[in-house]
């Protein structure tokens, strides 16, 4: 039944997604939407590498830029396609984290929070810096757009739409597989402890390193997507306040759930749209919600939901455990014996 529930609750929001499009406004409300979508992806990654393992890069914007340059200079500079140069995004970044991750992976807690957060710094002064490689301040101009499948148009908000969100069901599958196989376990038994899954005989360098590529993965290739339906980049893609951003929408969602980084990316960016009226004083009202949120709900509003369901199901447990009630025994203490009943 719990299977059917979260089949039937994932079937939905596949089907509000569909359906957005025809129920948008504008082309607006499409591009608002699929960014949301954009960095949702990255969001995944950095809830594998968080929430699932334990460890929190401060430098996931920067390999998500990686992946966004990769798409810009190569289909700019080069004459690369658009596919190819996607397909490459991920990688690029998955083998670059696969050289941090060797380095930052040796230290542990807030060390290694800060080791990345000066790698993540040193991608965005690259990026701003190298001129000749990057474009330097001035960004990327003219990005092409994805080519055409057929008769399908990526040059269209709408197609760009359906495009962003097929790879962003793609991303949820592919977490979803990861998480609830033995690989996934593997990650949560090293977030919970790094001694006791050594000593279950777990190397927790190979594990945390793939954890890592995976996770920056997901971000080169939601920079990649970004890189294709902005067509414009600029240094400030890889700047910390993303990171941040992320881990926002993972807090507000659930961090360490697959729905939570999902919900987060697109509740926060709707809800900043929808105080646009309130100009510079929007972050007045935006500030105390989600401290509000982060007291009442500190789990995220996913993982505030499953604790509970959790607590409801630990309660029923036990009295479904119980045996039924045995009937009483006959009171026999007053009875005669067996011989003296007979002899009378």
């Amino acid at each position: 039944m719990k299977l059917f529930n979260a089949k039937l609750g994932w079937g939905l929001l596949l089907v509000l997604a569909l359906a957005f499009p025809f129920m948008a406004g504008n082309d607006y409300h499409l591009t608002v939407m699929s960014t949301a979508y954009i960095y949702a992806i990255a969001t995944i990654g950095l809830n594998l590498i968080t929430g699932y393992t334990g460890q929190f890069n401060l430098a996931h914007s920067g390999f998500m830029a990686v992946g966004a340059y990769t798409v810009g200079i190569l289909t700019v500079d080069y004459g690369v396609s658009f596919w190819l140069a996607f397909a490459l995004s991920g990688v690029v970044a998955a083998i670059l984290g696969f050289f941090v991750g060797i380095v930052s992976l040796r230290l542990k807690t807030h060390f290694f929070s800060i080791f990345t957060l000066c790698v993540g710094y040193i991608m965005y002064l690259v990026i701003e810096k190298w001129e000749s490689f990057t474009h330097g301040t001035v960004g990327i101009m003219g990005i092409p757009a994805p080519e055409s499948i057929g008769s399908l148009d990526f040059s269209e908000p709408r197609t760009q739409y359906y495009l962003v969100l097929f790879f962003l069901v793609a991303s949820l599958w592919i977490m979803h597989r990861i998480v609830h196989s033995l690989l996934g376990r593997t990650f949560m038994a090293i977030r919970n402890s790094d001694e006791l899954a050594q000593a279950l005989g777990i190397n927790l360098m190979r594990n945390k390193l793939l954890a890592f590529m995976l996770s920056v993965f997901f971000s080169g290739m939601a920079g990649g997507l970004y890189a294709g339906y902005v067509r414009f980049l600029g240094p400030g893609v890889a700047s910390v306040e993303h990171t941040f951003d992320m881990t926002m929408y993972m807090l507000v969602g659930g961090i360490g759930t697959l729905l939570g980084p999902l919900l987060g990316a697109i509740s926060v960016p709707w809800l900043t749209q929808y105080l646009q009226f309130l100009q510079e004083y929007r972050f007045v009202v935006f500030g105390p919600v989600l401290v509000l949120l982060v007291i009442f709900l500190p789990h995220g509003i996913v993982g505030t939901y499953l604790n509970r369901q959790r607590r409801k199901a630990a309660m029923r447990a036990p009295a479904q455990a119980l045996p039924p009630a045995a009937a009483p025994a006959p009171d026999t203490s007053h009875a005669a014996p067996k011989g003296e009943a007979k002899h009378a």
